[in-house]
């Protein structure tokens, strides 16, 4: 969900500004997803490389993350969606770790849509950690070393249970992937839009829905 601080900045208002819009903006994608047929959604709100960020920008995100989770709550429950968050919770203010895991508690037994929620997420971190989760497992003797396959990689990853993406978006003319689930998205199709994140709503989304349509997805073979 690129763009924010671009958005704000042509209407010579602070980044913050932006990241304000950019939430409402996801409220409706999401709300948006039922209707056109999306059954999974992941959203990456912060990456681990957002950290460099000014301090001021990042007290805001985090100010804004926690308003949201709070403000939602109830009505993504209401609305049938499960939320989930993936990412390093570690280095997360408490305050906001405590609303990620009622949310979580709260829409556990949801199934109209799954909305995931990539914070403080790096693909290459996620990875590391599932590593090392599997060391600590062949060292305790709980899994073998010939035994690991792509499955099994998959069930130590944030994102174990949920099905790959079809489809990855990234807005605001940006041409590259910037760390979004790595392994995840080996075989996802991808499209790139000018459009800058606040500006992205429900058309739009439906329109890259529809060229994902059209695509021929053959997964290394042929047609």
């Amino acid at each position: 969900m690129d763009g924010n601080g671009r958005w704000a900045k042509a209407r010579r208002r602070p980044r913050p500004f932006g990241h304000q819009a950019g939430a409402k903006r996801a409220r409706e994608v999401v709300a948006a997803c039922p209707d056109l047929g999306v059954k999974y959604v992941t959203l990456y709100a912060f990456s681990t490389e957002n950290w460099k960020r000014s301090r001021a920008e990042i007290t805001a995100l985090m100010a804004l993350f926690r308003h949201y989770i709070r403000k939602t709550s109830h009505e993504l429950h209401a609305e049938g969606a499960r939320v989930r968050f993936i990412g390093d919770r570690g280095p997360l203010d408490k305050k906001l770790v405590k609303l990620i895991g009622e949310l979580e508690d709260l829409t556990r037994d949801n199934d109209r849509v799954h909305v995931t929620v990539a914070l403080n997420y790096g693909g290459r971190d996620e990875i590391l950690r599932a590593t090392r989760k599997m060391a600590d497992a062949v060292k305790a003797g709980t899994l073998a070393p010939e035994d690991i396959g792509e499955d099994t990689m998959a069930s130590y990853l944030d994102t174990a249970g949920m099905p790959d993406p079809d489809l990855v978006v990234r807005t605001s003319g940006e041409s590259r992937t910037s760390n979004f689930l790595t392994w995840q998205s080996a075989y996802a199709e991808y499209e790139f839009t000018e459009t800058l994140w606040p500006d992205f709503g429900k058309e739009q989304f439906a329109q890259a829905l529809d060229k994902f349509g059209l695509r021929e997805r053959r997964y290394g073979g042929v047609s």
